[in-house]
């Protein structure tokens, strides 16, 4: 992928966290010294000396994306730039983090190397997922992307889950459980790994399907082919039945609906720290 002239860097800000405004403050003087332009959410753009800037109009606007967050903030930003590719740096705040994979203390080096051109970006598949309502035909199809996962659960008070699953426009299985995850490689160290799910190299192209806590336990955590399309159908027909992309956008199930989940058309530019995957590994789930 060919590196970009950067120029203008939009800056999302953990704001109710102290030391994510003081690294964005030290970020933005970094920026301002180099003669860059620094944008930020008008949130935390005053405090951390940047121009304001609503976050829906940040993927046009920039070069480069810093998040200074989790990883939920990095999965709602890389929902917001697929379309555009634009690079994404995660600086972590110190919590479990993958994607934010520079720790705060590597973040005013790391944009350094940046701007001077000195880095790489990993292409990451996204899901896109299509709901089509069978039981409520007033109601629109809906689509959605995904970077980390597509789960289908039980409501608070639901029972076992009957999942009718295709993959390749075939049939594949039936799942008795309390839902099924379907992840791509990067989601593989999320919801699917607590799961029992394996880990895939993030590159990769595949789609993982884990199931939460099945009936049977024949029914293992399996990788397929990225050019494998998945078609969901929930079967019971009295079920409280959710559907929920990377925890945090979600909509009810009816019992004629169904999904069909395949590789998006978009990808997320995730900017390569110079810690190799195995070394993240080993130092997030602390393997010694």
């Amino acid at each position: 992928m060919a590196k970009r002239s950067i120029k203008t860097v939009g800056l999302v800000v953990k704001h109710d966290r102290a030391e994510a405004i003081t690294v964005a403050r030290a970020l933005t003087h970094l920026l301002h010294n180099e003669k860059r332009i620094a944008v930020s959410e008008p949130e935390v753009a005053a405090a951390i000396g940047a121009e304001p800037l609503e976050r829906h109009h940040l993927a046009a606007k920039s070069d480069l994306i810093v998040v200074l967050g989790g990883d939920g903030t990095m999965l709602g930003v890389a929902r917001l730039v697929a379309g555009r590719s634009t690079p994404i740096l995660g600086v972590n705040l110190g919590g479990l983090g993958f994607l934010t994979e520079v720790a705060t203390k590597e973040a005013k080096d790391a944009l350094e190397r940046i701007l001077k051109g000195k880095y790489d970006v990993d292409p990451r598949m996204m899901l896109e997922a299509s709901v089509e309502r069978g039981s409520q035909p007033e109601k629109h199809d809906e689509t959605f992307q995904a970077l980390n996962d597509i789960v289908i659960s039980k409501g608070p008070l639901g029972r076992m889950l009957l999942l009718e699953v295709m993959a390749d426009h075939k049939p594949f299985s039936i799942y008795r459980a309390d839902g099924l995850i379907i992840s791509t490689p990067t989601g593989s160290t999320a919801y699917a790994l607590s799961a029992g799910g394996p880990i895939i190299y993030p590159t990769l192209g595949a789609i993982l399907l884990a199931p939460i806590c099945p009936h049977t336990l024949t029914n293992r955590p399996i990788v397929l082919p990225d050019s494998f399309e998945v078609e969901v159908r929930v079967k019971a027909p009295d079920h409280d039945t959710t559907f929920i992309v990377d925890g945090q956008e979600s909509a009810q199930l009816g019992p004629a609906d169904s999904i069909r989940i395949r590789r998006g058309p978009y990808q997320v530019s995730l900017i390569r720290s110079e810690h190799a995957y195995f070394e993240i590994w080993r130092d997030k789930l602390h393997w010694g």
